[in-house]
């Protein structure tokens, strides 16, 4: 190869066989140091091979379709649609699913609400050692239902309940489809505390809105539900019997995501430095601690709403002597709140025994 590199007439034929490669024409192989040459300069051939080939066109894949903020781009396509179908339904199975696990928990509450003690209460301590008296909580309450009635007992009222959840899930969704919340950037810094405000407001109303609507269309099913579990209720009572009760629902509703989505705001704007290393973590469970607390404070609209689907419709829960007659649902709040019985049924692990307790048959 040194040898071939030093030859000047070694050199010359290895350029000649390099250009010759270039244009493509075959020629004798060469020997001796011009072998060595054409073997060095073979590299320097290559891209001009590579230029003298026609440019073939590469095939295009069709363009994703990639959101704003990055991350992987979703393909156009009739799937969508098809995957937007399935999650719905996906959602309105999951949901009456869980409307029947939990159904025997708002049994037992439902009959704790209307006043309806079958078991007398029993002796207890409280934390600070003073004897009180305790109602019996949900397990000994489902216990007696399935003494009595059997386990197909603790389902009565299934299915008005899972109908009302069916038809609020699907109402929910197709008012977010009909008026779809526009998106909006997140600002969490306390500078953009105006933008960060207008953010919120505009979410929680939409929420309430679509809240209030599936709460309208649901609850002549829902007040199905309790009339379908106490028993059989009148049939020639009027329709606004159907409907009672629907106001007190929908002021909690409202009462309920302001407060909450508010005050988690206020929170995580205010109390949480953002310095704190945890600061992302806290401002992830304070809704939910929220939630918690103004499901609590609002306890007693669910209550009176809950009574006013029984009042005064045919059941004896709902009439005289167990109940009075209630002329619309502030009646019976001041009534349940003379008697200090606003949070009836809102636990039902401790119970303590009320001064006066209403106790009746179910038939």
């Amino acid at each position: 190869a040194a040898t071939g590199l030093r030859g000047s007439g070694a050199e010359r034929s290895g350029g000649s066989l390099a250009l010759q490669g270039c244009s493509g024409a075959k020629g004798q192989e060469p020997a001796g140091g011009q072998r060595a040459g054409a073997s060095l300069l073979a590299r320097r051939s290559r891209p001009c091979a590579a230029l003298s080939r026609p440019p073939q066109a590469a095939p295009t894949a069709p363009a994703a379709l990639t959101p704003p903020g990055g991350g992987p781009g979703v393909r156009p396509g009739p799937g969508r649609a098809e995957g937007a179908e399935g999650a719905e339904g996906l959602f309105v199975v999951l949901g009456a699913g869980l409307a029947a696990a939990s159904h025997p928990l708002l049994y037992v509450k439902l009959l704790v609400q209307v006043g309806h003690e079958p078991l007398p209460p029993t002796i207890g301590r409280n934390v600070l050692g003073k004897k009180v008296l305790y109602l019996p909580g949900f397990f000994t309450y489902a216990r007696h239902i399935v003494k009595v009635d059997g386990k197909r007992g603790l389902f009565r009222g299934l299915t008005p309940r899972l109908i009302s959840s069916t038809l609020s899930t699907v109402t929910r969704g197709n008012v977010k489809k009909a008026f779809p919340l526009e998106d909006m950037e997140h600002v969490s810094n306390k500078d953009d505390m105006k933008t960060s405000l207008r953010k919120v407001v505009k979410e929680t109303s939409h929420e309430m809105m679509m809240q209030c609507v599936s709460r309208v269309v649901s609850h002549p099913l829902h007040g199905e539900a309790p009339k379908a579990a106490l028993g059989p209720f009148c049939t020639s009572c009027p329709y606004f019997c159907h409907c009672s009760g629907v106001v007190p629902h929908i002021v909690g509703d409202v009462i309920f995501l302001w407060c909450c989505n508010l005050l988690a705001h206020f929170i995580n704007t205010y109390a949480v430095d953002d310095n704190f290393s945890q600061a992302s973590v806290i401002r992830s469970y304070t809704k939910f601690v929220m939630g918690i607390a103004m499901s609590m404070l609002t306890y007693p609209f669910l209550l009176v709403g809950d009574l006013m689907a029984v009042n005064n419709c045919g059941l004896r829960a709902g009439l005289p002597p167990y109940a009075p007659v209630f002329t619309s649902w502030i009646h019976c709040w001041r009534y349940l709140s003379a008697q200090g019985q606003l949070f009836r049924g809102s636990s039902l692990v401790f119970r303590r025994a009320p001064m006066q307790a209403a106790c009746f048959p179910i038939d």
